[in-house]
């Protein structure tokens, strides 16, 4: 086991998660208008202190009401993207070379891929040939954006990417599987680099290093119960030398350019490292960052926040000038009250379909019913108008959503109106076909030749044990 601290690299991968930071709140902000929590934001008061959004329309005496649009735009063009897949027969493995698909349940997969691509804007799958549950294959798993670094680049395609790297969060026996082997010496040293125990191992609790509650908010820490580790891959610059085919006597040196895999323990500590092991002979990590101009991220959700936003604070509106205004209040001078009749006679007899309500006739004005009309003031027309706006900036129009279509409408006319509507998506569907194909082109070229199994330190002392 090898104890080297390769500090640049480590260093190197945190800056690159650091730089990322403002990346990951926008996308919890995102997040939240996309699941239903969007009164959350912080704003100032009339005093001047920061207070939730929901906390100041409530200090006014409103409800904070939520009409979520965008969580209905997002599941249309998942449904749609679904829809389209299966006519087009995109997820058929049909073939030796596409039994990842089956394998790894892909359409899935890439819909919840697509979910994530259209909150946040971008796109992570790591393509991996690994033994899991006594089963070597290749593997594809999303990636949590919130435990992934790369360096800056701009090229859509990402050939300028020189760092890439994810956090990981393993059970302790998964440690021992990947770095120890049958070696009781590294299954020794990882236990103390962790500080577990022998009756930890094989369990998924305990105060391990780098656990805390707050996954994802520290570079170096993981849930309870699990190991952080930090996967980097470089490229690297090399001297090769090669025979020159004309003259096999003289020998050439070129240079070559390498992928290596390094992964570490969150106090810096190299617990193995590797040249690609794949056919492809890069990183395993397929991505795509949408649109990346000058290197920026903008999310398809991010496009409608403030047309969210509006339909919100119409709706509060709304409501409240509904609640506050008179509806059905009777006015009745109290001079027309006989003097035999309690107020609540009154009101009782008001109720009341048939009801009979006594007056002396002694007041000029009579007892008058008041109901505020509400429709005058234009709010309904707004929301209306903000949420034709949401529908036309977002390009999610009703024809895609299939709603509100006349039955009048012919098959060919709906045809066409639906081909015209996906006009709007189609540079987001196209990105995310380019990065499936480059993923799906990773994966078929992930293969070396098949070594034989391991013996993993788990079945060594499972083995003992028994």
């Amino acid at each position: 086991m090898t104890t080297q601290n390769d500090s640049p690299y480590m260093a190197a991968a945190y800056d690159a998660w650091l730089a990322a930071r403002d990346f990951r709140r926008r996308r919890e902000r995102f997040k939240r208008y996309t699941y239903g929590d969007q009164w959350s934001d912080v704003v100032e008061d009339h005093q001047g202190f920061s207070v939730k959004e929901s906390d100041l329309l409530r200090q006014r005496g409103c409800k904070p009401l939520t009409n979520n649009m965008i969580r209905q735009m997002v599941k249309t063009v998942i449904g749609r993207y679904r829809s389209t897949s299966a006519d087009s027969g995109t997820y058929r493995a049909d073939t030796p070379d596409r039994a990842y698909i089956a394998d790894n349940s892909l359409l899935e997969l890439d819909c919840r891929m697509l979910e994530e691509f259209l909150i946040s804007g971008c796109a992570i799958q790591r393509v991996s040939l690994e033994w899991r549950c006594g089963v070597r294959r290749l593997w594809i798993d999303n990636v949590d954006p919130r435990c992934f670094f790369v360096n800056s680049f701009r090229d859509p395609r990402g050939n300028d990417i020189e760092l890439i790297g994810m956090a990981h969060d393993l059970t302790f026996p998964e440690i021992l599987s990947r770095f120890a082997g049958a070696n009781l010496e590294k299954v020794a040293y990882l236990s103390n680099l962790y500080g577990v125990t022998a009756g930890d191992r094989f369990i998924s609790a305990g105060k391990i290093i780098g656990s805390t509650d707050t996954a994802f908010n520290d570079f170096l820490t993981a849930p309870p119960g699990r190991c952080r580790v930090i996967e980097v891959w470089s490229v690297e610059c090399r001297k090769k030398r090669y025979t020159d085919k004309d003259n096999p006597d003289r020998k050439c040196h070129r240079l070559n350019f390498v992928w290596r895999c390094r992964w570490f323990a969150p106090n810096g500590k190299m617990l193995t490292s590797y040249d690609s092991p794949y056919a492809h002979g890069s990183h395993p990590f397929a991505l795509k960052f949408y649109p990346l101009t000058d290197g920026e991220v903008h999310s398809f959700v991010e496009d409608v926040i403030d047309q969210q936003r509006c339909i919100n604070r119409m709706t509060v509106l709304i409501d409240h000038i509904i609640g506050s205004s008179a509806k059905g209040v009777l006015l009745f001078p109290q001079n027309q009250k006989p003097k035999n009749v309690e107020w609540e006679d009154i009101a009782e007899a008001w109720a009341r379909t048939d009801g009979v309500i006594p007056i002396t006739g002694l007041a000029p004005t009579l007892p008058t019913q008041v109901v505020t009309p509400t429709k005058d003031i234009g709010a309904y027309e707004l929301l209306s108008l903000q949420m034709k706006l949401f529908n036309n900036i977002s390009g999610v129009s009703d024809v895609i959503a299939g709603r509100n279509i006349p039955a009048s409408t012919g098959e060919a006319v709906y045809e066409s109106q639906l081909q015209n509507s996906a006009v709007a998506l189609a540079d987001l569907l196209e990105t995310f076909a380019d990065f499936r194909s480059a993923r799906d082109s990773k994966a078929q070229n992930s293969n070396p030749p098949d070594p034989p199994r391991p013996l993993y330190a788990t079945d060594f002392l499972l083995h003992n044990n028994n």
